[in-house]
């Protein structure tokens, strides 16, 4: 993988990825990471058009044989991201190296898909969406979104937080390490790095301030955190249904 080129070739054509799964597990591919942090190195400060970018990793051009909608208006994918035939990406977003948007997912205007982050099938990114990349360290995985998730408008997902398979959130939820997530379904709290899980239904709440805190405690004050209020029923699912006209 010392080769920078022929990684963010195979990255861009998705015969590699910068994460995948392995025996349930989603684990990041160093050496992947470590490619592309060689090719920032290597790279160039160049001016092209309207912006200034390392040389080699200026954006991707997009023509009708790859099968993907790029609407018109400020959108802009990095070389060495993968973008599968079926995705619309709506302006104005941005796709970072490393990226891996699969096949019929909808990105939605004003939507970051960070560096490496992977995105699964039939993803909805709403508007507003941001998804925090990880380059270092490089043994760090990135935000997963597996198949078939609904990612409300505003969302933000950072420090590496996994959606599972169908899993629906809200808008406006912010999701990272330090963010409880309260399953008030089966009466738990997720472990901290723990998946949110499949078709799990996720809004914004609060909690109390620790009571170590004691005058921010009696103050009232409340901390975020997240809750799974509901798992994805058939009510659930048909208004979410997407649209294959749109795609």
């Amino acid at each position: 993988m010392s080769d920078w080129k022929s990684v963010l070739r195979d990255l861009e054509s998705g015969k590699i990825r910068s994460a995948s799964k392995v025996d349930g597990t989603w684990k990041a591919n160093a050496d992947v990471k470590k490619a592309i942090l060689a090719a920032f190195k290597a790279g160039e400060m160049v001016e092209h058009e309207d912006f200034v970018d390392k040389h080699n990793l200026m954006p991707q051009k997009f023509t009708l044989d790859r099968n993907v909608r790029l609407v018109p208006g400020g959108t802009s994918v990095r070389s060495g991201s993968y973008i599968a035939p079926g995705v619309i990406v709506m302006p104005p977003s941005y796709v970072n190296v490393g990226a891996y948007v699969d096949e019929g997912t909808m990105i939605d205007s004003h939507v970051l898909v960070g560096s490496c982050a992977q995105v699964g099938k039939r993803v909805h990114l709403s508007a507003g969406v941001q998804i925090g990349g990880v380059l270092e360290p490089v043994n760090q995985s990135p935000v997963i979104i597996e198949d078939e998730a609904f990612i409300g408008a505003g969302t933000v997902l950072v420090e590496g937080v996994q959606i599972l398979r169908g899993a629906v959130i809200a808008p406006g939820v912010v999701l990272s390490q330090g963010v409880p997530v309260y399953d008030c379904v089966h009466e738990r709290v997720l472990d901290r790095g723990e998946p949110v899980p499949e078709r799990a239904v996720v809004v914004s709440g609060t909690r109390p301030v620790s009571k170590r805190l004691t005058w921010a405690n009696e103050s009232g004050f409340q901390m975020s955190c997240a809750l799974i209020i509901k798992y994805r029923d058939e009510k659930s699912d048909a208004s979410l249904a997407l649209e294959d006209t749109l795609r």
